[in-house]
């Protein structure tokens, strides 16, 4: 602890935080957190958290499938998480027949959970500081390619010299610009089968109109079991692994939350850029959220024509429409968050007092004279490259023809290389699952509508082939309809058949088809015009970056820094409390099944609700977990949470499990860029709806019983 306190002099930290901001590393929340863990009311002690030595906490928690978190709530390896992290596994499930999307799935037994292939959840065993290994003989006199190629070369002899078990894994990862690195032991295991999710009428209730919204009233969970091998270590799928038995599995508490309760999320936060400065914050406000929301608004516009008429096509279309329409609305809260609470001049502000105290300190003042300034002038030079780009990869993006023909370009890349036939083998198989969820019609209107965007954008960096086959018809739909006509990638059984082929009729496709040939003109104009120019600024970003965090952390002495999110384990802590809109409005911080019945719409793609909840509901048949003749749903507290977040367990301040983690309030999303705790408040469903849903709606209360259900006491 002694080390950890002095590297962290070094560093000028200071031992205090802003109550609710942060997603902070567990191993060192006794050093920077604990103290005001435990005057915003949490119980626990640090050790009960993180402890390499003795289960603790971070031993329930998982990445669940490297995109969300998921947490262990028995002792048999029962994982729960969010339904629309499981989405994936629940639609790979679904046919018309079986439409476990619109009816939900509830396993009576081992025996009848779904295996799922590809999906895993990863422990994390321990958390180590290897700044110095990988820092060693680094400087900032090197140029910044060479400088990154010490830098790997030395976190890889690292990870050479890692002391571990066999079936263990180990990365290393960047911190606050790649100022300081830790080393990650995990345990992944590959087995991982689905036990039960509710129909997405709860699951995913309001669907695009609720989501980033509140108030909220979704259930948004799922269940998965985690399967070892005999010996409790990661096994590949077989009918003979068993049940994992974990180090630690969270109890859940029924006593629900209050008004100021603390509350603490663990899990692993995807991506956050918290120290950006001004000139960048303003182009993500100005130019680029709004370029992407346009075009998303078109693609999406176009799946869900298709989806409210097509039962099948809804299916196909449902995990790829989720996915499109999060981001794009998450861009549309961003905007106006950084807008409402003026974050551009916040940052300016900010940068005023950096500049004032920078020039006041002659050491710092030589490092750091100008780093400020030539950053922000670096973003504004990135500018019109960086909205090209945006164009580019939203566009082609949305396109499943696109996509075809750039994995076959892929692939082609590796022709003459030894991993040629391995590669090959994965794409046919990527390809197989790829090719069922994509429908040429849907595919050929929504390569219309990007098209047209894409010959519209305010760039002079687009493809002159797709500008004069556009000429030849000046209609989109037109162009659309005679390409999709001629082009073998618009035809599934006809990419397949070439994947069985040899080698040269397969690339041959690629120089003949017309199809093939548009997408490979557009890409080879972005790939030899716009991404060299582009990557040449962005390193030198990159560089200033790093030593603006530097410079951030040495002139704000009284100032404790997070790190960014970078999909590695955290804590964010906080309350619960509601919140009042920039335009006044007040929001409660709970909401319950009554809420659901007040949006219920019969037959509505977002609003229906099945007849054995509202038969529930009429009778107040809530069981043991309803408070005061209510149904809790969805609560909302002030952690910090970002994607990746997604699934992770809200705990109270025992460690009990409350609540599980699945979304912001729509003005708070812009926490990813300028965290403003008067409006950024997370969305938990209550842990009490969960088992709620389970037991009296599915008739699942076996699975209730093999998690260990706790009252603790309300202390103060």
């Amino acid at each position: 602890m002694k080390k950890l306190l002095v590297i962290f002099s070094v560093l000028l930290f200071s031992f205090f935080a802003k109550a609710d901001e942060g997603m902070w590393l567990p191993q060192l929340l006794d050093a920077l957190n604990e103290k005001r863990m435990k005057s915003l009311g949490m119980k626990m002690d640090a050790s009960d958290i993180y402890d390499v030595n003795k289960g603790s906490l971070k031993d329930a928690i998982v990445s669940f499938g490297g995109f969300c978190t998921g947490e262990v709530i028995s002792d048999q390896g029962l994982v729960l998480t969010n339904h629309h992290c499981g989405f994936d596994a629940i639609q790979n499930h679904s046919t018309l027949d079986h439409n476990f999307i619109r009816d939900g799935f509830w396993a009576k037994s081992n025996a009848e959970e779904l295996p799922n292939v590809g999906l895993f959840v990863t422990f994390i065993v321990r958390i180590e500081d290897v700044t110095d290994a990988v820092l060693k003989n680094v400087n900032n006199s090197l140029a910044e390619n060479m400088r990154q190629s010490l830098v790997d070369k030395n976190a890889n002899q690292r990870l050479k010299e890692v002391k571990k078990e066999t079936y263990q894994g180990a990365f290393i990862r960047p911190f606050f610009e790649g100022n300081k690195y830790y080393l990650f032991i995990t345990e992944t295991y590959n087995d991982v089968r689905l036990v039960g999710a509710p129909p997405s009428s709860i699951g995913n209730f309001g669907k695009d109109t609720d989501n980033w919204m509140w108030p909220r009233h979704t259930g948004d969970f799922s269940m998965f079991r985690i399967y070892a091998g005999k010996d409790n270590k990661p096994a590949p799928y077989s009918p003979d692994n068993v049940p994992y038995k974990p180090k630690k599995s969270l109890s859940i508490a029924m006593n629900g939350m209050k008004e100021g309760d603390f509350t603490m999320v663990f899990g692993f936060p995807g991506r956050t850029t918290e120290y950006l400065p001004s000139e960048a914050v303003n182009q993500i406000m100005t130019v680029n959220d709004p370029a992407k929301i346009s075009i998303r608004d078109k693609a999406l516009a176009v799946i869900d024509r298709y989806m409210r008429s097509d039962e099948a096509i809804k299916i196909q279309y449902a995990s790829k429409y989720a996915s499109i329409s999060n981001a794009w609305k998450k861009w549309q809260g961003e905007v106006l968050g950084l807008t409402n609470t003026n974050a551009v001049g916040k940052k300016q502000k900010y940068e005023a007092e950096y500049t004032r105290l920078l020039n006041n300190n002659p050491a710092l003042k030589a490092n750091y004279g100008t780093v400020l300034d030539q950053l922000n002038d670096g973003y504004k030079k990135i500018k019109n490259f960086a909205l090209t780009r945006d164009y580019y990869l939203e566009t082609t993006s949305k396109i499943e023809l696109f996509t075809v023909v750039q994995r076959i370009r892929a692939l082609h890349s590796k022709i003459n290389k030894p991993e040629y036939a391995e590669a090959l083998i994965a794409e046919i198989k990527w390809m197989d699952n790829y090719l069922k969820e994509m429908n040429i019609t849907v595919d050929k209107d929504i390569f219309a509508a990007m098209m047209q965007l894409y010959l519209e954008q305010p760039s002079e960096y687009i493809a002159p082939r797709a500008k004069e086959e556009f000429a030849k018809f000046k209609d989109y739909k037109a162009w659309a309809d005679d390409l999709y006509s001629k082009s073998i990638f618009a035809v599934q059984e006809k990419i397949k058949d070439l994947l069985s082929k040899e080698p040269g009729k397969l690339f041959e496709a690629l120089t003949t088809d017309q199809g093939a040939q548009l997408v490979l003109s557009i890409s080879n104009l972005y790939d030899n015009k716009v991404a060299p120019e582009l990557n040449k600024i962005q390193t030198s970003i990159n560089q200033l970056q790093r030593l603006y965090m530097k410079a951030q952390m040495e002139v704000f002495t009284n100032k404790t820094f997070y790190p960014d999110a970078n999909s590695t384990l955290r804590v964010a802590f906080g309350n619960v409390n509601g919140y009042s809109s920039p335009t006044g409005k007040k929001y409660e911080y709970y909401t319950y099944l009554d809420g659901v019945m007040e949006k219920y719409k019969p037959g509505d793609y977002e609003f229906d609700v099945p007849e054995k909840l509202r038969e529930l509901y009429q009778k107040k048949d809530y069981g043991k977990y309803g408070a005061n003749g209510k149904m809790p749903v969805c609560f909302i507290a002030s952690n910090h949470t970002t994607g990746g977040n997604s699934g992770s367990p809200a705990l109270d301040a025992h460690g009990n499990l409350v609540g599980l983690n699945f979304d912001r309030v729509w003005e708070g999303t812009m926490s990813d860029v300028n965290y403003d705790p008067s409006i950024c408040r997370n969305i938990m469903v209550d842990i009490r709806y969960v088992l709620f849903i389970v037991d009296k709606f599915a008739g699942a209360g076996h699975l209730v019983n093999e998690m260990k259900l706790v009252y603790p006491k309300k202390t103060n």
